[in-house]
């Protein structure tokens, strides 16, 4: 199918510019400048949780932001780093370092390139919810976990990646920090109530803002013996942030004996992850934000745009990006509503990190592990997975497969088999919900639709068995309904006629098997007769050769002309034998 590059990327930021009005402009510009302050925050705290630092944060919220509202598909998006990408850029650094990451990222984002070219944007929506909710989940109970160095002030380091190892390590060097503790509880409650008193002021930003006053305050003139000093900052730990960096190609510790070739294979599997995980959350935001909106995106331009912002942004030191819902809503709710408030957005961001480094330095790590807390228990879903604990239908456990391998193993385990699980459970439904059933002497009218409604009943002829075929006829039916036509106890009627009026689709395992049978059937002296095939079936088993191997009259429209079909081959073969 051929198909024009306008049907794939078509940016909406050009689409909303035509007929764009100042009294737009003034609505945009004021939500654009709320959410890079409720950025900042975030992007600071997404930055040093993934084990980079302020600067790397601020920089991919910058120029994500900037690239996925320039070139994205949706009018309200807005990009930057986000939770779900903290565990697994993580592992990344623990195991290949900082040029791994990048290679991971720019791999990543060519993946979603080429997923929206190939037009994939439509089918990574069918990723089933429960795996969404489980491996988010998980995600939400590791970041918990990783905070509570911070929360606590512990001042461990060299922690564990790993969920159980971490815990154990955490229990082994406890030494709880009781100002930071405070701080942490002080910020925690601040996040909890804010929104309760203004949702105008993101909690969030309140916490940092009086935290970071009040530990100011507190170093400036509160005795020396009261230890406040022993409270960690983001200056005490990393290089404070003083502008974009320059581009630059990542340097690469490869093993004795190990190729970059070899690098990107081993790299390939997070690659993957991080794509999906960038996949999956930008159009669910964009999904969110249609219909609060009530536009509709492009998801194919979206996985373009997100494509090229992850290929760019780590050669300026940046961290995988994505649609972030929160910040999107943000940007709806104060009056966004073309990606120029995203462009202002970023813009505000880059004044931040040009002008306020200092500030941005003497924020308290206690601080910023509460601001963490709370997205971790927004992203944790517990109501859904309540919900569902309650009827502990199979999707219940998928979700709590994918969400145990997220926790104890890493994300791409988990996101592997949550799909294969749940692709294991569809098949499993889909074939309950199909049926054989075997029909003798009379087909009753009023159970069958394709039978005329002023007959009391059709007679099936003596010699002639009736098969039907009730729902997609795929591998697992396929194998079914072959036993039972082999292993067909009594008498072998000489004319078989397989009903598929409610066959909605066959696949290559239905056609092998439909074929052998044909073949096996002749042999034995058995005509196969085809009932109600609808049009798109009767091109498959056009395509798959069936239909040479048959009689073209022993596909029948209906079961009238099947069985009318059968009487004649009978009344010939009587005939032939007089």
């Amino acid at each position: 199918m051929q198909y024009s590059i306008k049907e794939v990327f078509a940016p909406k930021l050009f689409q909303t510019l035509r007929g764009y009005r100042q009294a737009q402009l003034a609505q945009d510009a004021l939500a654009g400048i709320i959410v890079g302050i409720v950025a900042i925050p975030l992007a600071i705290a997404f930055g040093i949780s993934s084990g980079v630092g302020p600067t790397e944060g601020l920089v991919t919220a910058i120029i994500a932001g900037l690239l996925i509202s320039l070139f994205g598909g949706s009018k309200v998006q807005i990009g930057g780093p986000t939770g779900a990408f903290i565990v697994i850029i993580y592992g990344i650094i623990q195991q290949y370092g900082l040029g791994g990451l990048t290679i991971a990222t720019v791999m990543a984002g060519i993946l979603l390139i080429l997923m929206g070219l190939t037009r994939m944007g439509s089918v990574i929506k069918f990723v089933p919810y429960p795996v969404i909710v489980g491996f988010t989940a998980g995600i939400a109970v590791t970041i918990f976990s990783t905070q509570m160095n911070d929360f606590f002030g512990l001042g461990l380091s060299d922690v564990p990646a790993n969920f159980v190892d971490k815990w154990i390590y955490y229990a082994q060097h406890f030494s709880m920090n009781v100002w930071a503790l405070g701080i942490g509880l002080f910020s925690l409650l601040i996040c909890i109530f804010m929104p309760k008193i203004t949702k105008r002021i993101p909690g969030s930003l309140a916490a940092i803002v009086f935290a970071t006053l009040g530990v100011w305050l507190l170093k400036q003139y509160a005795p020396a013996s009261w230890g406040i000093a022993s409270v960690q900052t983001i200056g005490d730990l990393y290089a404070l942030p003083h502008g974009i960096p320059a581009p630059h190609l990542p340097t690469m510790e490869l093993a004795e004996g190990e190729t970059f070739f070899t690098m990107v294979q081993k790299l390939f599997p997070s690659a993957f992850t991080i794509a999906m995980l960038g996949a999956i959350e930008s159009l669910l935001s964009a999904m969110v934000a249609d219909g609060v909106i009530g536009d509709k995106h492009n998801s194919n331009t979206e996985l373009i745009a997100q494509g090229v912002a992850n290929v760019v942004v780590p050669f300026f030191g940046g961290i995988p990006a994505t649609g972030a819902i929160a910040r999107t809503m943000t940007n709806i709710n104060n009056g966004g509503r073309t990606p120029v408030a995203g462009v202002i957005h970023a813009v505000v961001l880059l004044l931040v990190l040009l002008f306020l480094g200092k500030m941005v330095g003497m924020i308290p790590m206690a601080c910023l592990a509460a601001v963490l807390i709370m997205v971790a228990y927004s992203m944790s879903g517990w109501k859904t997975i309540a919900g569902l604990a309650r009827h502990r239908t199979r999707d219940f456990w998928v979700l709590l497969v994918t969400f145990f391998l997220t926790v104890i193993f890493d994300l791409t385990v988990a996101i592997e088999v949550g799909l294969l699980l749940a692709m294991v459970l569809f098949l499993m439904r889909t074939n309950e919900q199909t049926h054989i059933r075997t029909l003798h002497k009379e087909i009753d009218p009023n159970e069958d639709t394709d039978v005329q409604s002023n007959l009391e009943h059709l007679v099936i002829p003596e010699g002639v068995e009736v098969y039907e075929i009730d729902g997609p006829y795929f591998f697992g039916i396929a194998n079914r309904f072959d036993d039972v036509m082999t292993h067909v106890s009594g008498e072998k009627y000489p004319i078989r006629i397989i009903r598929m009026r409610k066959v909605p689709f066959v696949d290559s395992t239905a056609m092998h098997n439909l074929s052998m049978l044909i073949q096996r059937s002749h042999m034995e002296g058995i005509t196969i007769i085809l009932s109600g095939v609808n049009d798109h079936v009767h091109k498959q088993l056009l395509t798959g050769g069936i239909e040479q191997q048959m009689d073209p009259h022993n596909i029948c429209a209906n079961i009238h002309f099947a069985l009318r079909r059968a009487q004649d081959i009978l009344d010939n073969n009587l005939t032939k034998k007089v």
